[in-house]
């Protein structure tokens, strides 16, 4: 049985798809059918009825967004009878909208106001009594309701993009308006994406509200500096004043087929406003030339990874970065029996599953690009989704189809269980049959707390999906057993219909990874940090001995955990010098840092293009065609399997070092309207195990640090594991994160 759908839309032929609806494939065929309601990354709205077309045969209209079509019919998008329906429509709309389009942080891209001069209504026919709606103040977003025309977007955003499901519609006829569902203040992560879908100025950021017209700003498109997702985005740039500085006024985001994040959103302002001098530059120059080793952080591009490797090569000097390191021996270790240099899954894939395991990540924070993913598998196609942690996560409660909850440190069991049970009855070879014989399946399941009844229910639930996922977190990438779990994840991928996808640390820790030769962080003398701690320090965060720009002050590429080669551009101007300047002066020669973009690595699958040929936008169907996949690179399979190590035991007050929500790293730190709640954050249990009490000022040592955090209690945490945040420390991105932890009560 054919698969596609002929018919005609306003006399020209085209094809559907199954499961396409009639705009769907009208915007294919460049066929224009207004929409005021319609968003294509989640389910119609079906509230406006713009898009209505008419059908031959078929009295009345129909709506194009949520009809599929049938063989043979004629679609007709324009008549007079449409535009009597469509303006009729728009006067209903603009029936008690406020005009208040000379001050609304909407005018001049309001979809609103476009299609109102799109369809000539210079005059009214209907009233209504005016009702007074009050202004709401939900934190970053604010919320006019008069100004709101209920298309109901946000709603379906919050629900079906991000998982959030924090806004609903309160129906009362023309006193209709959104509400905080089940809530009386709004309870959410704040990514602003309602911002971003409303056509009208309902819904805008409140730190934005007045401060200037669409058409004062100039748009920069670049990627987010803050995770691994690689999150397309716009800075929207304008002068401070008459006279004043560049500063970026808000970011935006193409949010037909993309999201953001709230800290993709509203922490925009990380630029490096420090300057540095002719003296400082010298001083760096003859800091680098005498290093022992220089230490780094991943949150830089390929680019200036690349100049760091050439002064390591040139200067004999070591490079230090345990973050990407660690990754690069776990990317290793599964290449060894995956034959293949890259993992084979993406953002897109997760979009697409029907399954997914998630093992070693508090992704709703980790990783929010994943998250959201991870949300449209669920409402979309209903995937079963695995959650496999010690914590429960709330965010994910909407989501996650399965919680299997295991004990702090035993992850390379847990996966040795979850692969014995997704390899049963199939057929692998010699060695990987082996291992899963020698598999003490009884105490791997005591010792790690994941149960044989837990196991055969994912199993069950996996049995009719064939578009599956296994994302494996920063958890599992700094493990002492890493390695050995990188193939059993490989492993899986190799025989069962899992695709693997990697979440990375930072920003750019896969292209660090794959552009430095690193070495183990040892005691050296003579360290240089970039962006990072040493005994001479180059940064961007300010209060550094030199000062270099943020990520969103240079041109540059970093690479996404999709494995594409992604674009920044310069937001802001930064007056100093840079890390090129300093290889400059070493012997190196490139007149920009952006010289080295053709230069990156081929072996690693880069190639050889000039920064200024890579493109950075979505087409008008979606399609993300900025700068490129890495190549996939086939690599020498050699690698076995180990058998697992006896499991650990983490006993005690432990803490687990996750960011909260909207907090990544020293840079989101740095930003104005981001939320800084450093505090540790337990349950009853924890807290009558370590014997403090809710407001309590704590001391937290693990290791050789130690911290002081205010104690929170946290209705939502179980157990004796405690979150604590490390935003707003130094500290090397690379460690496991659960630690047995000492807390001590401070005494005033």
């Amino acid at each position: 049985m054919s698969k596609t759908i002929n018919f005609k839309i306003d006399g020209q032929l085209v094809e559907a798809q199954k499961g396409e609806t009639i705009l769907q494939v009208a915007r294919k065929a460049g066929i224009h059918i207004p929409t005021m309601c319609y968003i294509s990354k989640t389910s119609p709205c079906a509230s406006c009825r713009i898009c209505s077309v008419e059908v031959e045969g078929v009295d009345g209209f129909i709506l194009s967004c949520n009809t599929p079509p049938t063989e043979g019919i004629e679609v007709k998008t324009n008549s007079a009878a449409l535009e009597q329906e469509r303006v009729n429509i728009m006067k209903l709309y603009d029936v008690n909208h406020p005009l208040e389009c000379g001050v609304c942080d909407k005018s001049g891209e309001c979809d609103l106001q476009n299609m109102t001069l799109d369809f000539g209504i210079s005059q009214q026919s209907f009233t209504a009594r005016e009702q007074h709606k009050t202004v709401k103040d939900w934190g970053l977003i604010s919320y006019d309701p008069a100004l709101c025309i209920m298309c109901e977007k946000c709603t379906h955003v919050c629900n079906e993009a991000i998982g959030d499901d924090a806004i609903d519609v309160f129906f009362g006829g023309y006193s209709s308006t959104i509400i905080p569902k089940n809530a009386e203040k709004l309870d959410c992560t704040f990514c602003g994406e309602c911002i971003a879908v409303c056509p009208v100025g309902a819904l805008v950021s409140s730190e934005f509200k007045y401060s200037a017209n669409a058409w004062e700003l100039s748009r920069i498109p670049s990627t987010c500096a803050h995770c691994s997702a690689g999150c397309s985005l716009e800075y929207e740039v304008r002068h401070t004043g008459i006279n004043g500085a560049e500063a970026i006024h808000r970011v935006k985001n193409n949010f037909e087929y993309t999201s953001l994040c709230g800290a993709g959103r509203f922490g925009f302002d990380f630029n490096n406003e420090q300057k540095s001098d002719s003296a400082a530059f010298n001083a760096a120059v003859e800091a680098v030339k005498n290093a022992g080793a220089i230490r780094f952080s991943s949150m830089i591009t390929n680019e200036e990874a690349y100049i760091l490797q050439k002064l390591k090569e040139t200067q004999g000097l070591k490079l230090f970065n345990e973050d990407a390191r660690k990754y690069a021996a776990f990317m290793k270790a599964y290449s060894s029996v995956s034959g293949k240099l890259h993992h084979s899954g993406s953002l897109d894939a997760i979009k697409q599953a029907e399954a997914a395991i998630v093992l070693g990540s508090r992704v709703a924070t980790d990783n929010p690009g994943v998250r959201y993913a991870l949300t449209t598998a669920s409402r979309h196609n209903g995937a079963k989704i695995v959650y496999a942690h010690p914590i429960e996560d709330a965010l994910l409660q909407n989501t996650v189809t399965q919680f299997m909850k295991y004990e702090v440190g035993t992850e390379e069991g847990v996966l040795a269980l979850i692969a014995n049970e997704l390899l049963e009855n199939v057929d692998v070879d010699e060695d990987t049959k082996a291992f899963l014989d020698n598999l003490d399946l009884g105490n791997l399941s005591a010792e790690s707390n994941v149960g044989d009844d837990e196991l055969k229910f994912m199993k069950k639930s996996f049995a009719r999906a064939k578009n599956n996922v296994l994302i494996i977190g920063s958890d599992v990438l700094a493990h002492e057993r890493a390695e050995n779990i990188a193939k059993l994840a490989a492993i899986i991928e190799k025989y069962t219909t899992f695709t693997l996808v990697v979440i990375p640390s930072e920003v750019n820790t896969i292209g660090a990874s794959m552009i430095c030769d690193l070495d183990v962080d040892t005691d050296t003398a003579n360290v240089v940090g970039y962006n990072a701690q040493g005994d001479f320090v180059i940064s961007s965060l300010g209060d550094a001995d030199m000062a270099v720009p943020a990520l969103n002050q240079q041109e540059g590429t970093v690479v996404s955990i999709d494995n594409r080669v992604l674009p920044l551009n310069v937001a802001l101007g930064f007056d100093g010098y840079t890390l090129n300047d300093i290889a400059n002066a070493l012997g190196l020669e490139a007149k920009n840092t952006i010289d080295y973009t053709k230069e990156l690595a081929s072996v690693a699958g880069f190639k050889a293009i000039e920064f200024d040929d890579l493109e950075n936008f979505l087409t008008g169907l979606g399609e993300d065609v900025r700068g490129y996949l890495l190549d996939e690179v086939e690599v020498e399979a050699d690698g076995k399997l180990e058998d697992v190590e006896e499991l650990p035991e983490y006993n005690g007050t432990v803490i687990y070092n996750a960011n909260p929500v909207l907090q990544f790293n020293n840079y989101t730190n740095k930003t104005k309207q981001l939320p800084k709640d450093n505090s540790l954050r337990g349950s009853a249990q924890f807290a009558t195990a370590a014997k403090i009490s809710d407001g309590d000022t704590v001391t937290i040592t693990f290791g050789a640090t130690t911290l002081t955090r205010t104690f929170k209690l946290d209705d939502e945490l179980k157990g004796t594991i405690a979150l604590n945040p490390m935003f707003d420390q130094t500290e090397d991105a690379s460690a496991y994160r659960f630690a047995k932890s000492k807390i001590e009560r401070v005494v005033s």
